[in-house]
């Protein structure tokens, strides 16, 4: 199976779906979506709300491989079921979508213009769950801010550090070292992002396999040296605030880069639409965002 997911992420046309707000953000996700705070009273109602909404995407016939290469997954969600079926292997089985675990636990507070991820405690047991939840590879954010020299490189060797722990578990690692859309810096901090990312690929074994989710960069196909790198398996693109139609623009741009959206994606969807309405607005949503990652 991991073979087949592989050969399916380095080659497929398609995007990855991020599926994965998380406690901080999950609120956010379902304000989003039409579902106000007073209708959950505690943790437990507000996920099983936001799992119900993720259950209706990917049940939703708009939803399916010929567009979506993989689907991002919080925690939570993993550890909850679709008609009968893990949300993992419901995603792999019934649709053809690669599964993907976010593994973060959110972001540092803010130093050397980055805010690094904090502590994964449990690391290791997480990912021998998500071996046993068939999960194909994971997922972790952090943020750069401003163009901060020490700031960047300790934001890199924090992604690659952990990313080849995750990889040593047999999973393949997404590094999400993410640029502030609104930095007034976010060229200069591309540039240097590219600069570190570089020199850690120059150490990095031959055997570990790795992907990233990046900011649209300012300048066009940035990154098509690394995509190159054969122990990159893909970049993927998030879309970090901006508009739909603004990032499938950007995205279009870059040649060889994916999206990797959320709010973009789901841009539109709300609770109160009748199935006919919401599976449409999915199907228009999915099909300008595959359109972009494929030109």
């Amino acid at each position: 199976m991991k073979k087949k997911q592989l050969e399916r992420m380095r080659t497929g046309k398609g995007f990855i779906a991020a599926l994965d707000q998380s406690g901080g953000s999950t609120p956010r996700a379902l304000l989003q979506y039409g579902v106000k705070e007073d209708r959950y009273q505690n943790d437990d109602e507000m996920f099983s709300m936001v799992h119900e909404m993720r259950t209706r995407i990917i049940k939703s016939p708009s939803f399916t491989s010929e567009h979506i290469l993989a689907a991002i997954l919080f925690e939570n969600t993993m550890e909850r079921e679709i008609d009968g079926l893990l949300t993992a292997d419901y995603l792999w089985e019934e649709k053809g979508i690669i599964p993907i675990l976010k593994v973060d636990k959110g972001l540092a507070d803010l130093e050397d213009g980055v805010q690094l991820m904090k502590p994964i405690d449990g690391l290791g047991e997480l990912l021998k769950r998500g071996l046993k939840r068939n999960i194909f590879g994971t997922k972790m954010r952090s943020v750069i801010k401003e163009a901060n020299e020490k700031g960047i490189r300790a934001i890199v060797e924090q992604q690659f550090a952990i990313g080849k722990e995750i990889a040593s578990y047999g999973l393949i690692p997404i590094l999400e070292p993410e640029v502030d859309i609104r930095s007034p810096e976010k060229d200069a901090c591309e540039q240097l992002l590219k600069t570190e990312i570089d020199r850690q690929l120059e150490i990095l074994p031959d055997d570990v396999l790795i992907m990233f989710k990046l900011t649209i960069p300012t300048e066009v196909d940035l990154y098509r040296d690394i995509m190159a790198d054969p122990r990159v398996i893909r970049i993927a693109a998030l879309s970090g605030g901006y508009t739909r139609r603004e990032a499938n623009e950007k995205l279009r741009q870059n040649k060889g880069l994916i999206a990797s959206f959320s709010r973009a994606l789901l841009e539109g969807l709300k609770e109160d639409q009748t199935k006919e309405e919401f599976d449409a607005l999915l199907k228009s949503s999915v099909t300008s965002v595959y359109e972009a990652s494929i030109s």
